[in-house]
């Protein structure tokens, strides 16, 4: 064992595990399923909640009544042909002004309502991780509450963006008929039987519907603009809320999501690692010998100044079984130690790990008594 290059974090990672080996300048925790013995207290570092800001779902520039302008109809009809059809055009015109309207309230409703769905969301989260900073019991039925509140709240944040996103269509939709009406105009405009009158008319619903024109595009892009905070927000936060919820079911918090993202296990972390298996050092050495290893703290510790270190890292998980006893026995170990490595990928996508940065591989030894799930970084 070298001597004079431990880190604070290591000795923090000495502490939780009992033992601990080091190789390069690479902190190499072992972890056992022994309970630790003379742990002194370290320090608390800020909860996720406490360093996370409040969140935003509304949007810079607020839609209010004053975007869309009343529009009163020019002068009645002046018994011509064409005066008749630009007394058609402004009543098109007037119901799609009240159209737009509705859609501007709509989106200043919907926005209010994610508004609030997120600062209860926040709220509760917060509650949640400052109880685990405290230290609670594993699986406590009072944080399961919250943390089913929260992601009820961020379900209906989820639900409040389908609803922007259909009176975005209508906006859309709206937007359409302005084109319309454009058009109908530059039409107008070449019919013969019109007066001078007919002509203002029809200069004063091209320049209204020219206003209207931009009052909807400004409508569409903030309409637009909430779907995407609204969309960031959530995907950030579900993977947020799927690593508190290992927190709840281990009765602390670990920090930070490994990673800007998270990935379900699929078919790259659990097939087989390709080539020669990994060598050298392991990070991590997970030894399942005794119910309930308390392993999860430590390792995302490791694993998280493993990737300080170097943020590209790779990770190799292998199954380690023992190599003892009648060939059912060895068989039996080798299924039994996959399953410690997928609990083990598992734990680390819900830390916040993808899992295309990681490899699942199975080997047996004679020179181990138990089974082990070695993590190996790359």
């Amino acid at each position: 064992m070298g001597s004079g290059r431990v880190t604070r974090a290591a000795v923090i990672a000495a502490l939780a595990l009992g033992a601990c080996s080091y190789a390069e300048e690479l902190l190499w925790p072992s972890l056992s399923g022994e309970d630790p013995s003379g742990a002194q207290s370290v320090a608390i570092e800020p909860s996720q909640g406490e360093l996370q800001g409040s969140p935003t779902i509304g949007g810079a520039s607020a839609i209010n009544s004053s975007t869309i302008t009343p529009f009163t109809a020019p002068v009645g009809s002046t018994g011509t042909a064409v005066g008749s059809k630009i007394a058609g055009m402004t009543l098109e015109l007037q119901a799609l002004k009240q159209a737009i309207e509705r859609n501007a309230t709509d989106v200043r409703t919907i926005r209010a309502d994610s508004e609030a769905k997120a600062q209860r969301y926040y709220a509760t989260f917060a509650a949640i991780t400052a109880r685990l900073q405290v230290g609670t019991t594993p699986g406590n039925p009072v944080l399961v509450s919250q943390w089913n509140t929260a992601q009820s709240e961020l379900d209906g944040i989820a639900v409040d963006i389908g609803r922007m996103n259909s009176v975005a269509n209508a906006i859309a939709a709206d937007a359409g008929v302005t084109t319309y009406l454009q058009d109908s105009i530059r039409a107008t405009y070449r019919l013969s039987g019109a007066i001078d009158e007919d002509h203002r008319q029809l200069r004063a619903l091209e320049d209204e519907v020219d206003r209207t024109i931009v009052a909807i595009d400004r409508l569409l892009g903030d309409a637009n603009a909430a779907i995407d905070r609204q969309t960031a927000y959530v995907n950030t936060e579900r993977r947020n809320l799927s690593q508190l919820a290992l927190a709840v079911s281990s009765g602390q918090v670990y920090g930070p999501a490994l990673s800007s993202g998270t990935g379900a296990i699929g078919t790259s972390g659990l097939a087989a690692a390709a080539g020669a298996a990994p060598t050298g050092s392991p990070l991590v050495v997970i030894r399942f010998d005794r119910p309930d290893v308390l392993y999860r703290q430590a390792l995302y510790t490791a694993v998280s100044q493993a990737l300080d270190r170097r943020p590209s890292a790779m990770f190799d998980l292998v199954a380690v079984a023992p190599n003892r006893g009648t060939p059912s026995d060895v068989a039996l170990a080798a299924d039994t130690s996959r399953k410690y490595a997928e609990d083990v990928l598992r734990s680390l996508n819900e830390m916040g790990l993808p899992s295309d940065r990681i490899t699942l591989s199975s080997l047996t030894s004679p020179d181990i008594a138990a089974n082990e799930v070695r993590v190996f970084v790359r």
